[in-house]
């Protein structure tokens, strides 16, 4: 597909969002696409079903307000399935859905590309900083 292909296609779809669903696409990409909710996914997918201390522990530097707000946002857009077995001590886990899963395959080729232009956007980034004349007034 042409450059020009895929931008009348991203236009076609735009116009085509209502405004309830183009609110929808912002919420669901802003906190789906964050750090934490893309290792929760991640983490998910490879290791299966697994509690919150065990998500805590493959997540380095994740507190657990942002780990427990991360799961209550994924579980919420029907990415993650939460789980308690109602026992005491209290046992949760979580789950990937079929949803989380296509999320995951959907954000797969992002990642390589990102990985693929990882020196482009090194050597951009110095550019920037070592001759930005902006920060040099």
């Amino acid at each position: 597909m042409s450059f020009d292909e895929v931008i009348a296609r991203s236009k076609a779809a735009c116009e085509a969002l209502s405004d309830e669903d183009d609110g929808l696409k912002r919420e669901v990409l802003a906190h789906a696409g964050n750090r934490w909710s893309l290792g929760i996914v991640y983490a998910l997918a490879v290791s299966g079903t697994l509690r919150h201390a065990e998500l805590a522990r493959r997540l380095d530097g994740v507190t657990q307000r942002m780990l427990t707000r991360s799961l209550r946002q994924l579980e919420r857009d029907g990415l993650i399935v939460r789980r308690d077995h109602q026992e005491v001590p209290p046992r949760v886990d979580y789950t990937l859905t079929a949803l989380g899963r296509g999320l995951l395959a959907g954000m797969m080729p992002l990642g390589t590309w990102v990985i693929d232009n990882a020196t482009s956007f090194r050597s951009a980034r110095d550019r920037f900083d070592g001759h930005d004349s902006r920060d040099k007034r």
